[in-house]
């Protein structure tokens, strides 16, 4: 399968060069589960995207400083395109503002919580179970690092993981896309270095050192990538049937 990522952030420039670009964070991720996939990146916060919705077999929307909310001609314009590519049965995953951004372009609600800032290793409950989210498991662990939350689900969404911090966490619009409020992208570095980055400046001290301390623990993003491919690849064997 061709991935399509949707860039809608770009790393800190000062960690760029040893963490690599979002889009490369997700080649490495899903890569590893699923060595034949290929990608191809759009910087859509630029204003670059896709020909249709059908150039690629699966779309993947990165995380974003920009909250879904915003008024930018940019958002407007992925918001048409996922909810296209969701009519048009084109696989859509999100993560973070990609989560946030296909809740809105699908109906849903987005604001910013006055639960204030999650960062590092959030745990989250399993509430539904999709073929895809085989093997079973009661609850995985990924790294987050948002204010902005999900609070009206679009119609047809499903819950399929929360949190006491997070309660739409993870959604799924039928066989069509899912999302993750959390970054399976972030390998342990990154995140203590973006979080260091933020603390003080765009996250307060205290919720930043926790999400610090909170990273001593271990990730699930192994897990959570295969998920994303059996998504995929579950998606591309009923469209080819």
């Amino acid at each position: 399968m061709r991935i399509g990522i949707l860039e809608a952030g770009y790393v800190p420039e000062d960690l760029l060069d040893e963490h690599g670009s979002y889009p490369d964070m997700f080649v490495r991720l899903i890569g590893r589960a699923e060595p034949c996939f290929s990608f191809r990146s759009f910087q859509v916060l630029d204003d670059v995207f896709p020909d249709s919705v059908t150039d690629c077999d699966g779309w993947l929307v990165t995380g974003s400083k920009f909250g879904a909310y915003e008024d930018h001609a940019w958002i407007r314009r992925l918001e048409t395109f996922l909810a296209d590519a969701v009519a048009a049965e084109v696989p859509v995953v999100g993560i973070c503002f990609g989560h946030q951004v296909l809740a809105k372009a699908l109906g849903g609600r987005v604001v910013k919580s006055d639960a204030g800032w999650g960062v590092g290793l959030h745990e989250y409950r399993i509430a539904g179970r999709p073929g895809w989210m085989d093997p079973e498991t009661g609850h995985f662990t990924i790294n987050a690092m948002h204010q902005d939350q999900v609070v009206v689900l679009p119609d047809g969404a499903s819950v399929i993981a929360s949190s006491d911090f997070c309660p739409n966490a993870v959604l799924a619009y039928g066989d069509n896309a899912i999302s993750f409020q959390g970054h399976p992208e972030f390998e342990r570095p990154y995140a203590h270095a973006l979080i260091a980055t933020r603390r003080g400046v765009l996250v307060p001290e205290e919720a930043a050192d926790v999400g610090i301390a909170s990273l001593a623990g271990n990730a699930d993003s192994a897990t959570v990538a295969e998920w994303i491919v059996r998504f995929f690849l579950a998606h591309d064997r009923r469209a080819a049937a």
